[in-house]
């Protein structure tokens, strides 16, 4: 066993034995990295190793990481030249020097200690942020859908999907003073897929805020929409129904009130917009997906400086596409936003179109619109 190992496990087995206090990963590969910090933190009642990971630019990065991962540690330990592993029993120093020669400090004695039961327990930190969750994990349709165990235990690779769809709620909560309040409430969600977010704000509006709900999945696959129905029945959501077939073909019963669309792909977005609008939805939220349309088809000199990159030509694509989206919607009567949805980290997919229904047409706006468009086309 090598020092980076010894030192990996040295730190686990202190996280394990409840009485590390921290680790320090300082000189790190990376330039754009200051510094990371580790601590013990408890997620749903379960111990995980939170890294904290400092910018250059300010901003920090969090993940989660479990206590019996040596493999993952070490690959973190080996973008850092040291590392000080502090606990209630001891301290340890693992070093590394630039041409590569490695040395672990103190590593004896604390694992005597510990094996000793040396040092006071060291608490783990709940997540701050778990208070605040609109779900926690461990509800029926989570547990059905894959996102937790039966025991209501959320998969760790399904964290980050909890995250999302715990932070879309809240957009939905924060626009919920724009939808009627009496009645029941009509909710389509177009090119819904596996439709994590249907479940969910379904959930939401009848289990935690008791409303009375009518809503709608529409999906071109036969399968996913087997599987919801199927899903929706097993859990007694009976104002939930999915449907096979085309968005633009499709005809609700009675307009919706909130129209919802997850990462629907390239021109789809666009379609789901355009639904949205013409049935005048009092709210639309929607994350695109993939931007391919406008990157194949911009031509505009003015931009050609950008555009001659293909990564950056991409991003701006990205960019524009969506800004076009919210000003066309503005000019049908919305008023709108960009938001992010969650950690970049748990997806690049990350952004949020948000419009609520507050005035009329307007004709000024979707001239604007239309000039910003031929500008990017070249027309």
């Amino acid at each position: 066993m090598n020092n980076i190992e010894k030192a990996t496990e040295l730190l686990l087995v202190a996280a394990s034995a409840q009485i590390l206090k921290k680790a320090v990963f300082s000189k790190p590969e990376d330039k754009n990295i200051l510094r990371a910090v580790a601590t013990v933190r408890e997620i749903h009642n379960i111990n995980v190793l939170q890294i904290e990971t400092f910018l250059t630019d300010n901003k920090a990065i969090h993940k989660n990481m479990a206590i019996d991962d040596p493999a993952k540690l070490s690959s973190l330990m080996e973008n850092y030249r040291q590392v000080n592993i502090i606990t209630t029993a001891g301290d340890a120093e693992y070093r590394r020097s630039a041409s590569g020669n490695d040395t672990l400090l103190g590593d004896g004695k604390l694992r005597l200690a510990i094996e000793g039961g040396v040092g006071e327990k060291f608490a783990a930190k709940k997540n701050d942020n778990a208070k605040n969750y609109i779900l926690k994990g461990d509800e029926k349709f989570l547990v059905l859908l894959g996102v937790s165990d039966k025991n209501g235990r959320p998969h760790d690779k399904k964290l980050p999907k909890l995250r999302q769809i715990n932070r879309f709620l809240e957009y939905v909560r924060d626009i919920e003073r724009h939808l009627p309040t009496e009645g029941d409430l009509h909710i389509c969600d177009l090119c819904c897929g596996k439709s994590y977010l249907s479940f969910a704000v379904y959930y939401y509006f009848t289990a935690i805020k008791g409303r009375r709900v009518v809503m709608t999945g529409v999906d071109l696959k036969p399968d996913v929409i087997e599987y919801c129905n199927s899903a929706a029945k097993k859990l007694g959501f009976n104002g939930l129904r999915f449907i096979c077939g085309d968005i633009m073909k499709f005809s609700p019963d009675t307009l919706p009130s909130l129209v919802l669309s997850l990462h629907a792909c390239d021109t789809a977005t666009d379609l789901v917009l355009g639904k949205a609008a013409e049935w005048q939805a009092k709210v639309i939220l929607s994350t695109p997906c993939c931007h391919h349309e406008l990157n194949h088809s911009i031509n505009c000199p003015d931009l050609a400086f950008v555009t001659e990159h293909s990564m950056l030509r991409q991003k701006l694509c990205d960019a524009a596409t969506d800004a076009l989206r919210l000003k066309k919607l503005e000019a049908e009567g919305y008023a709108v936003s960009a938001v992010e949805l969650v950690d970049p980290d748990d997806t690049p997919k990350n952004i949020l179109l948000r419009a609520v229904l507050t005035h009329k047409k307007n004709a000024a706006v979707l001239a604007e619109y239309e000039r910003a468009r031929a500008y990017l086309l070249g027309l």
